[in-house]
């Protein structure tokens, strides 16, 4: 299954930070930062949190094992993003509580330690709108 964050509303802003060398990311996944500078998958534990991808990086590219830089959109706090609920059921009730992302890129409705993004609006029990919360840091990693 293929996991995927979108923007939902508000403005966006194209960046290119250098990727993390020897990891793959997911098109449209969520970005954080590792602890170089370079941008990798978010986790359960990310709190540096950069944007969403907008390149896959698989571990057949001949770039793979180098850390180029990939455009992302960088996360607004102004912006809100449709993520798909990959732990846990999403409810109406959940609208206005952060919770913490999964280690495969979607969020986790069962944890609020790392709590990183507020469910502003309910789609469904597998998809929510959620604003990502200035746990978030704006970083030029260039």
């Amino acid at each position: 299954m293929s996991y995927n964050t979108l923007q939902a509303r508000g403005g966006s802003v194209t960046s290119y930070s250098p990727k993390t060398a020897s990891v793959a990311i997911k098109l449209n996944s969520i970005l954080a930062y590792d602890g170089s500078g370079g941008l990798t998958p978010a986790t359960s534990s990310s709190t540096l949190l950069a944007g969403i991808s907008l390149r896959a990086v698989v571990s057949t590219d001949s770039d793979y094992a180098l850390t180029t830089s990939i455009p992302f959109v960088v996360l607004d706090a102004n912006a809100d993003y449709e993520i798909d609920v990959t732990t846990g059921t999403a409810t109406p009730a959940m609208v206005g509580n952060a919770y913490a992302l999964t280690d495969d890129g979607g969020l986790n409705v069962n944890s609020q330690t790392h709590a990183v993004a507020t469910i502003v609006g309910f789609i469904s029990a597998t998809k929510v709108v959620v604003n990502f919360n200035g746990a978030f840091v704006y970083k030029n990693a260039s």
